[in-house]
């Protein structure tokens, strides 16, 4: 056996743990997306280690294909072992490669006894957070201020179900790449999508979490009408294509299989309940062609290297970016003849945000991309949002040409505002999108004043109502601060209340040289009201996002990188 040669990320990244630790942290993160090779990473790293090294896995799958590929990058230098059920690494073993699923305290403890691990190495260490992982690393000491070795996580995606921030475990993301860029530089396969709306309802089902209740959602999109039009979209937009299919629950997995096979599209079903053998004969069948489909619960999430997949079939709607990007990343992988994957997200009624491949590029997540390729969508989709900043869409399936004609035609100053604004107020607001209103009054006669009602937050008086630039107060409801200004208003006595209407004869004035030398929309507004709308909607879409400050004793989101 031969090590295998690293691409330049792979060192970049290897070179990014060792100078993180040379700086001395302790606790470090890579983020790698699912085909970049993250197992030939830490195998390197592991090769370079002076003291013996631990590697931490959740799945079976993981664990052989972790002690292969170090076997690999040791070059026969070195003995590695797997530790898990009734095996039991050996004495001698430079690398453990563990189950940390069966490292109960006290095996943990004869694993550690009489050993010197200078590096632990965790796969899939999104999983870290949980409670019982938690206490794995804990007795292995790695949170202890004394300790004198390094935990390093590997992961696709630093996102978790249960909300549970990685930041808990890792102190540093020290290297990552991102699918697009991964696929730019031609490590991974091209994708392409198709959208495919059903009628099933997930409109009662409950919101709390960041993700479906499994049961409630199998409820829903685990019926009879919803299994054949999966299956038939799958045969007629998969074609030959080996395809994955997620599923929710063993009962879903198996229902769609059924409803597959009925169309005459071999297709199989593994789960984690199965037994291994019968498993491992699945999965035999599948990669051998002798079943096209491979319904599945939950197992070919992480683990599974199977580079010929050239379809993925989201059956299962969730909400989590993480979960969503893994069940992609099935079929990013390169393989001989393989041009491309096929992504089909199958979208049900819902008024809560479903992931779909257009939202994990960044594009409107009811983009319908008929098969084109993902990357070009997002680029254009980008460059619209430079041109046109502010054009936002209204909720629902939308193809690439629609979207460039509705933005080729946006104007702000055409955009309403909130039917409860309007209700309540006879003043001239104007809307800032999701941003908030702005009015344009006059104290004095020839001084136009500005008052914006701005979104500052995602909870509490999150309203902020700024006079001229200064911020003056918060309310929890838009309603109540554009009430609350127009109360003020209408105190400064008859002539300022006049100037805030949108009849007073000041909005029609002609916009002075200073002012509409600094507008960028072209053509330039005829009248001073519209020009000092457009010069205030330039101002809100050139300015950086609001940064959100946690309360004290919490730690505040961080930006998606």
């Amino acid at each position: 056996m031969t090590a295998p040669s690293l691409r330049p990320y792979q060192r970049d990244a290897i070179e990014a743990v060792l100078k993180a630790r040379r700086e001395g942290t302790r606790r470090l993160l890579v983020c790698l997306p699912t085909g970049a090779g993250k197992t030939v990473v830490f195998s390197q790293l592991a090769r370079l280690a002076r003291r013996q090294v631990l590697v931490l896995a959740h799945r079976e799958e993981l664990l052989t294909q972790a002690r292969e590929k170090i076997e690999r990058a040791m070059d026969g230098a070195a003995v590695v072992s797997i530790e898990r059920g009734a095996d039991r690494a050996s004495a001698d073993a430079k690398v453990l490669v563990c189950s940390i699923r069966s490292l109960h305290e006290e095996r943990l403890a004869r694993v550690i006894q009489g050993r010197d691990f200078g590096l632990v190495i965790y796969d899939e260490c999104h999983h870290a957070a949980a409670d019982d992982n938690l206490r794995v690393l804990r007795q292995l000491g790695a949170f202890d201020d004394g300790w004198t070795g390094t935990l390093l996580g590997f992961t696709a995606t630093t996102s978790r179900g249960d909300g549970k921030g990685l930041d808990e475990v890792f102190e540093r993301l020290v290297y990552t790449r991102t699918l697009p860029e991964m696929i730019d530089d031609g490590y991974l396969a091209p994708l392409r999508g198709f959208r495919v709306s059903t009628n099933a309802d997930l409109q009662k089902l409950s919101k709390g979490g960041l993700d479906f209740q499994e049961e409630e959602l199998a409820e829903a999109v685990d019926i009879e009408e919803r299994n054949a039009l999966v299956a038939r979209s799958i045969q007629e937009l998969a074609r030959d294509r080996r395809t994955i299919a997620f599923c929710v629950t063993v009962g879903h997995a198996k229902n769609l299989a059924r409803s597959l096979n009925v169309l005459g599209v071999p297709a199989g079903i593994v789960h984690g309940a199965m037994p291994s053998d019968v498993r491992a004969q699945a999965l035999a069948e599948f990669r051998e062609g002798r079943t096209q489909v491979l319904t599945n619960v939950g197992v070919l999430t992480e683990g599974f290297d199977d580079p010929g997949v050239s379809c993925v079939a989201m059956a299962r709607p969730t909400r989590s970016e993480g979960l969503y990007a893994q069940c992609v990343g099935r079929g990013t992988r390169l393989h001989p003849g393989k041009k491309d994957c096929l992504i089909l997200d199958f979208v049900d009624l819902s008024t809560l945000s479903l992931c779909t491949l257009p939202s994990l590029f960044g594009a409107p997540r009811d983009m319908d991309l008929r098969g084109g390729d993902v990357r070009e969508a997002a680029r254009v989709w980008e460059r619209i949002q430079f041109d046109r900043p502010g054009f936002e869409l209204e909720a629902g399936a939308v193809t690439l040409p629609e979207i460039q004609e509705r933005a080729a035609s946006f104007d702000p100053l055409t955009l309403k505002v909130d039917g409860e604004v309007r209700a309540i107020s006879g003043n001239a607001w104007f809307s800032l999108g999701r941003h908030g209103v702005g009015l344009h009054f006059e104290k004095r006669a020839g001084r136009a004043n500005e008052v914006l009602v701005l979104k500052r937050g995602a909870r509490g008086k999150m309203w902020e109502i700024q006079l001229d630039g200064r911020s003056m107060d918060r309310y929890s409801h838009m309603e109540e601060a554009v009430q609350a200004v127009d109360y003020e208003i209408d105190r400064m006595g008859r002539f300022v209340a006049a100037s805030a209407r949108p009849d007073a004869n000041w909005r029609r004035s002609p916009v002075p040289d200073a002012l509409a030398e600094t507008l960028k929309a072209k053509p330039r507004p005829v009248f001073l009201g519209e020009a000092l709308r457009l010069a205030v909607w330039e101002r809100t879409m050139a300015a950086p996002p609001v940064q959100v400050v946690a309360p004290a004793g919490k730690k505040a989101s961080r930006s998606k990188r």
